[in-house]
């Protein structure tokens, strides 16, 4: 069952990062598609991860998967009609049920295991941080948060390894691969631009 549930979590989020490291290079029709197909996966993939993780107790990166499905959903909704005004609401609500997963994820951390107490732990809010910084520069078209989701992954990856989940550490470190293309992608873009970043349509 945990084979399974390795490879199906891992899989879909490893098609995920390579789609939308790869759309970074393409024109805005074809980047559109290949992130609207990144969403569904990542989206599909989201239960075989939280089963992983609420197993070992790992309830803040669980809150984390859990907690950003909304966001992910708004974020596909925004590439589905990238002509249309996005909610401002809309946003803010996705913003705040992710927030609200993870104060509910660390406060059942801390009840579990009575405060930090483990290096998982540790782990988890470093993956949480790198969730949050790299979600918010991205939505910015900053550049930055590929380095934040290097954080992210990287915590993952080590995460999965102390824990056991070898296909699933083995994807964390694949997909680390394709977010540095995703950013050295976006710094060269940056520098044939004159240092001004281009902008590839209303999806920014």
């Amino acid at each position: 069952m945990i084979l399974f549930l390795q490879l199906w979590g891992g899989l879909f989020y490893l098609i995920n990062k390579i789609l939308f490291s790869l759309a970074e290079n393409l024109s805005f029709s074809l980047r559109r598609r290949f992130r609207i197909v990144s969403w569904i996966l990542y989206i599909l993939g989201v239960p075989a991860w939280v089963v992983i993780l609420v197993l070992k107790h790992n309830w803040i990166a669980a809150s984390i998967e859990a907690g950003g499905i909304p966001a992910m959903i708004f974020g596909l909704s925004k590439d589905l009609r990238p002509k249309s005004t996005a909610s401002r609401r809309l946003d803010l609500l996705a913003s705040g049920f992710t927030y609200l997963f993870i104060i509910l994820g660390v406060g059942y951390s801390f009840m579990d295991f009575g405060g930090i107490r483990s290096l998982s732990q540790v782990l988890e809010i470093l993956v949480t941080i790198g969730f949050l910084a790299g979600s918010y520069f991205m939505a910015k078209g900053r550049s930055a948060g590929w380095l934040f989701f290097m954080l992210m992954n990287g915590s993952m990856g080590y995460l999965m390894y102390i824990q056991g989940h070898p296909l699933l550490t083995l994807q964390q470190v694949i997909s680390f691969c394709f977010v540095v293309y995703g950013y050295t992608t976006v710094l060269r873009t940056s520098s044939g631009n004159c240092g001004i970043p281009e902008k590839a349509g209303p999806d920014n």
